[in-house]
């Protein structure tokens, strides 16, 4: 696997703009419920119906032949800032007809989004497809100028934008599912840190996505860091309002991926978790993990930031799980 020519490819070129006489492709998505919904709760729940999408060459990976498109939709949801009211989406293409499997990429907290178009190259170098969605308030979804994040201290506003965060990437899966050269009954999810938070809830709540990687990821939210000692000051602030542990749980059960981890139970899963995390402590990925029935996970020795250096064996065993057709 050429992992370290796919680094290459952005840290010293070896890419070609897409020519400027390729026409915009535009296209319709229909987004259809699959099986018994009683699993899902009512936030997270979307009729069925169809959508517009339009999508344009970005750029070529000359030495692999990988096509990188810029895809747009609309969000399901609308916010007041309009910008966020659009679902914007890298698509690495793979050479070849296919049909290929593919699989939705989420970034870190930070949103650098170099973590993320790294892995979808390297799954679309592999025969997968990858497509690196932008959640609200992400690059192109953030409004100039504004400090809006995804995950913020307004806890009504971090509810509401994990909800419009599940909802578009169901969407996602709908455009993955429309597309001719994509194998419908071979897609899946992949988060890296709060991505993965993100995707295993959304996988959860989308049945169509039947494989899923959680790298440094968890679940019971609360329990995991209630006590933390970098949630010192807001613990303090939610205590002096007559918050408690337990109102808190409350609060956080419909975003927490432990809530319906009984949902990712007949999918594939594959969790990688970091032994010295600092970020995301190693009890919540083993919480998660017990919680979806102790699918596969692969073990680090490192911390969140430090599990970096494990990145060529981990994208071996991403490829290999997104890859396999059993």
């Amino acid at each position: 696997m050429r992992f370290i020519s796919a680094l290459s490819l952005f840290l010293l070129g070896g890419f070609a703009f897409a020519d400027d006489s390729t026409k915009l492709e535009k296209g319709t998505a229909h987004f259809r419920l699959v099986g018994n919904q009683d699993g899902i709760p009512e936030r997270y729940r979307l009729a069925e119906h169809t959508f517009d999408y339009e999508m344009e060459p970005k750029l070529e990976l000359s030495s692999t032949g990988v096509t990188v498109w810029h895809v747009r939709f609309p969000s399901p949801v609308t916010t007041e800032q309009k910008e966020n009211n659009t679902v914007h989406a890298e698509y690495y293409r793979p050479k070849g007809k296919g049909p290929f499997p593919c699989v939705i990429v989420l970034d870190i907290m930070g949103g650098t989004e170099s973590l993320s178009r790294l892995i979808a190259s390297q799954l679309a170098q592999n025969k997968i497809g990858g497509l690196f969605v932008y959640m609200p308030y992400y690059g192109p979804r953030r409004p100039n100028g504004s400090s809006l994040r995804l995950i913020s201290p307004d806890v009504k506003q971090s509810l509401d934008g994990i909800k419009q965060t599940v909802l578009d990437l169901r969407c996602a899966t709908a455009w993955m599912e429309s597309r001719p050269e994509i194998d419908s009954k071979r897609l899946g999810i992949l988060g890296t840190s709060v991505g993965s938070f993100m995707g295993a809830l959304t996988a959860e709540m989308e049945p169509k996505l039947s494989r899923v990687a959680i790298l440094l990821g968890g679940g019971g939210l609360v329990e995991a860091y209630y006590d933390h000692p970098e949630a010192k000051t807001a613990r303090k602030l939610w205590e002096a309002i007559g918050g408690t542990k337990e109102k808190l749980a409350k609060v956080i059960a419909p975003v927490d991926p432990i809530t319906c981890a009984e949902n990712l139970k007949d999918r594939k899963v594959l969790m990688i978790a970091a032994k010295k995390d600092e970020i995301v402590p190693p009890k919540a990925a083993e919480a998660l993990w017990k919680a979806a029935g102790k699918p596969k996970i692969v073990w680090y020795d490192a911390g969140h930031y430090t599990a970096a250096i494990y990145i060529i064996p981990a994208m071996e065993l991403v490829v290999e799980h997104f890859g396999a057709k059993e």
